[in-house]
């Protein structure tokens, strides 16, 4: 029976020896190539399954080859793409000597339109905007927030690694926009209230639902005396003023290791009015971010006093709320560039 490590050099040298001139219908096969390896039931997702059965002291060597494949099966998509676009050039027919039409105007991303529109609703009640590097160390992304040394995030399926020497502290593209709420508390006394927009990385097998790269708004508020109460009236006024007035917010209990307690927020269905429909289920309900008071811990660990001081912290998707504001059912079409889904959006102020 052949070991896992075999099975990953050989899907590798299949893809490389794979040629884009035997596709029939190149986009077609293209899409059908992605699907196999990268999809949600692809090869490679399957890979990373068996791989969380696989021994600590073998996870170092497969992990790298698991990448190494991944890696492989991007590049050689990637190929295929400017090969087909290339063909497509050279078959362009019209006159080319045509006046360009300059009348057409560009305009905001969508998820830059709601990205906007979250920093808006914050700002209007006293929240300001923090930014900070998408290149992290191990402290500010992980241990300062309370993470164990075995918290699965840590793993190499979910983090891009840019630097894992050993002696050395990890360095990583960041998998969320927390590690700006720590360098935050770290250089500032409370009260502390910032919103930290950005983008970040997590190694995910990209599919309708999921993607390697995505945009976070994330919110923190640290003074004396804040409490759960605040939490809850900061979450319906931002849920009203982003769904409209007539939204209803329900609070479940949740676990995040720099949160206790820890919650997940869900809206009341616009689409339905929480009757239930396709879009929330048949439940009337729709989650749309999580949060909770910040851990002790976690303000320890920045030099802020957790018996003078607590904070709330709260996070959410840009795509996901754009999914729920917009009716986008697949979260490719927001990296893609296709002008016929970024055009439906122009008239968005």
């Amino acid at each position: 029976m052949s070991s896992l490590k075999d099975i990953i050099l050989a899907n590798i040298n299949e893809i490389q020896a794979t040629q884009v001139e035997k596709f029939k219908d190149k986009a077609a096969d293209i899409e059908m190539f992605r699907v196999k390896y990268l999809g949600k039931k692809g090869i490679i997702a399957d890979l990373f399954e068996q791989f969380k059965s696989v021994p600590n002291e073998e996870k170092k060597e497969l992990g790298k080859s698991l990448n190494m494949l991944k890696v492989a099966a991007t590049e050689k998509i990637e190929e295929f793409k400017a090969y087909v676009e290339a063909h497509q050039e050279q078959a362009l027919t019209g006159d080319l000597t045509m006046p360009t039409d300059f009348s057409s105007m560009g305009s905001r991303h969508v998820l830059s339109v709601v990205m906007n529109e979250i920093v808006d609703i914050f700002s209007r009640i006293g929240f300001t905007v923090a930014e900070s590097v998408e290149i992290e160390d191990d402290w500010h992304l992980f241990s300062a927030l309370n993470f164990p040394p075995e918290h699965p995030a840590r793993d190499m399926q979910d983090t891009f690694f840019v630097e894992k020497e050993e002696g050395k502290q990890e360095v990583a593209l960041r998998t969320h926009t927390s590690s700006v709420q720590v360098r935050v508390m770290e250089n500032n006394k409370p009260p502390i209230r910032i919103i930290a927009p950005g983008r970040v990385f997590r190694n995910e097998a990209i599919s309708a639902r999921a993607h390697c790269i995505f945009h976070q708004v994330e919110a923190l508020y640290v003074d004396k005396k804040v409490s759960f109460a605040d939490l809850k009236q900061t979450l319906l006024y931002f849920a009203k003023e982003m769904f409209g007035e007539q939204t209803q917010i329900r609070l479940r209990p949740s676990y995040f290791p720099f949160t206790e307690p820890s919650a997940e927020m869900d809206i009341s269905c616009g689409i339905c009015g929480g009757k239930g429909c396709n879009i929330c289920k048949g439940t009337g309900w729709l989650e749309i971010l999580g949060c909770g008071m910040v851990d002790p811990n976690v303000l320890k660990a920045c030099g802020i006093d957790p018996n003078e001081y607590t904070g709330f912290a709260l996070g959410m998707g840009v795509e996901r709320m754009a999914m729920l504001k917009y009716q986008v059912r697949d979260l490719r079409l927001y990296f893609e560039n296709d002008l016929r889904f970024l055009k439906q959006f122009d008239t968005i102020v």
